[in-house]
């Protein structure tokens, strides 16, 4: 599952979703105490296994190893994943549709209620604030956002649109958080060449 990750993330590049050194992804597997991240600001055209940063879970905190660079939006991938008794990966990109749609005045939530080939198999949370990059106030929010919480690490939803930035996405792997990043764009990319207002 660690490959699928660049595999995903050269996917998202080629969908004009990130530039080449944008987004970020990270795989806590089952009942594992390391975390997996993205490193931060490379390309992620060029993102194989080796490149991955690993990090460990020790009393619920992460030890980052010196001479590591995580993500920025590390704190963002550890609120997600520290209660995960189950597999997760976490996927933070840019999909222009549903950046654009969200600066347009758009609810997430509300266009997608009007299409089941997205509301059938994504729960779409509600949206988070503009706030800046890589800051712990844009993790919390966002996790806050998704229903993450420490008694409910599982979390509520699927995905949730940050405005003025871009989306954070959580399955059980890599592909399935792109999917759902895939569907919101869609319809968001329907609702724009609509013509209809907010």
């Amino acid at each position: 599952m660690i490959t699928a990750i660049g595999d995903v993330l050269r996917r998202c590049y080629e969908r004009g979703w990130i530039t080449s050194r944008d987004g970020n992804c990270s795989l806590r597997r089952a009942r594992s105490v390391y975390l997996y991240v993205t490193p931060s600001g490379w390309r992620k055209t060029i993102v194989h296994p080796e490149h991955m940063v690993k990090i460990k879970f020790a009393n619920g905190q992460l030890q980052v190893q010196p001479g590591t660079n995580p993500s920025g939006e590390l704190h963002m991938h550890y609120l997600l994943t520290r209660g995960m008794n189950r597999t997760r990966a976490v996927v933070h990109v840019h999909p222009t549709h549903v950046v654009a749609a969200m600066y347009r005045g758009f609810d997430l939530q509300k266009i997608c209620k009007d299409f089941p080939e997205i509301y059938r198999y994504t729960r779409i949370g509600p949206a988070v604030p503009a706030l800046p990059a890589i800051s712990k106030a844009l993790g919390e929010a966002t996790a806050e956002a998704l229903g993450v919480t420490e008694t409910n690490p599982a979390g509520d939803y699927d995905i949730v649109g940050q405005a003025n930035h871009g989306v954070c996405s959580m399955a059980p792997d890599p592909w399935s958080a792109y999917e759902h990043i895939e569907r919101l764009d869609h319809i968001c990319e329907i609702v724009l060449a609509s013509g209809v207002s907010p």
